[in-house]
């Protein structure tokens, strides 16, 4: 039954010229700078806010703070589900690569970072409202999540991502508002000090099925911690420059994103709380349209539903209910 999954891995650079493809969810946080008459200006400040960040985390032996450069690749996967030549736009996430402009070393970064699925917008934004439609009390389908999370791990243990990249991915999200995060002493000299979440959450049980665990940190510099999800040791599994290229993009998407968190003006407490309504923050100068987001999340996951979930339904039920890890 497997052996007709099929994986395309494309890339293309995120630069200042990036135009998102046709296939792209439009939701992809950087797919949505890179549209109306700000996108380049928009994409422009966005990497030199990266590039900046990486800079000023990864302070040895660079007195003047410009000795690195990150390029980021925009990793598309393509699926065929039944060896017809016939493709569904399954995920797509970022990868990382470092300059050097000292030694002009390039070094290869963390695939991941950001992380966008079609299949996630069915189960989040159709899926779980036809659930709850009518219903008094909000609950989750038993089997929630499960076919994404089997396919999602049949692609990182495909021949097709061992091809690619050398490492399991990382993947690196905002805060829930609705949890409490505690500080610890745990302090990583890269990623920070380390807070523990006051209960477990929709997101996490979602990643959990992916087969990814999570940790939070508040990295040097910032003012709230962020989520990374990974496979195995997240301290001990990566340089700290490949820590740092996924710190400085996806902290700068999300001060981007999120301003009223990671742009806010006071630093998180040992007991911290999330706010989307926080007044207190700044605004970076990128235009960024969140509503238009959250709309298109629902229309990108009927897109789901109408050429990849009801279309294979019976060998998705199969793949489900049959593959292991």
């Amino acid at each position: 039954m497997n052996k007709d999954f099929t994986f395309k891995i494309k890339s293309l650079s995120l630069d200042e010229n990036y135009h998102p493809s046709d296939s792209t969810r439009i939701t992809t946080n950087f797919a949505n700078l890179a549209r109306g008459a700000s996108r380049q200006q928009n994409l422009r400040n966005a990497l030199n806010m990266v590039n900046n960040s990486f800079n000023a985390l990864a302070n040895w032996d660079n007195p003047k703070g410009d000795r690195y450069s990150v390029e980021l690749e925009i990793i598309s996967v393509d699926m065929d589900i039944d060896g017809s030549g016939e493709t569904f736009p399954s995920i797509e996430v970022l990868k990382t690569n470092i300059v050097d402009n000292k030694t002009n070393e390039r070094i290869e970064g963390i695939v991941g970072n950001n992380f966008s699925s079609y299949v996630r917008d069915y189960d989040f934004s159709v899926l779980l409202l036809e659930h709850n439609k009518n219903q008094a009390q909000f609950s989750i389908p038993d089997d929630f999540g499960v076919l994404h999370g089997k396919l999602f791990k049949y692609f990182v243990n495909s021949d097709a991502y061992k091809q690619y990249f050398n490492k399991p991915p990382v993947i690196c999200l905002s805060v829930s508002d609705n949890k409490t995060y505690q500080r610890t002493e745990n302090q990583h000299p890269v990623l920070g000090v380390e807070y523990l979440p006051n209960e477990s959450s929709l997101t996490e049980q979602y990643f959990k099925k992916m087969g990814l665990q999570v940790r939070y940190f508040m990295t040097p510099n910032s003012v709230a911690p962020l989520a990374f999800y990974f496979f195995g040791d997240l301290l001990n599994d990566y340089s700290n420059l490949e820590l740092i290229s996924t710190i400085s993009t996806m902290g700068t998407f999300q001060r981007i994103y999120r301003p009223e968190i990671y742009n806010a003006n006071a630093v998180a407490g040992k007991c911290y709380k999330p706010n989307l309504k926080n007044l207190d923050h700044s605004l970076t100068q990128i235009v960024y349209n969140r509503e238009e987001r959250s709309q298109l999340a629902i229309a990108q996951g009927k897109f789901a539903k109408e050429h990849f979930i009801e279309p294979y339904q019976t060998v998705l039920e199969q793949f489900s209910a049959n593959y292991t890890l």
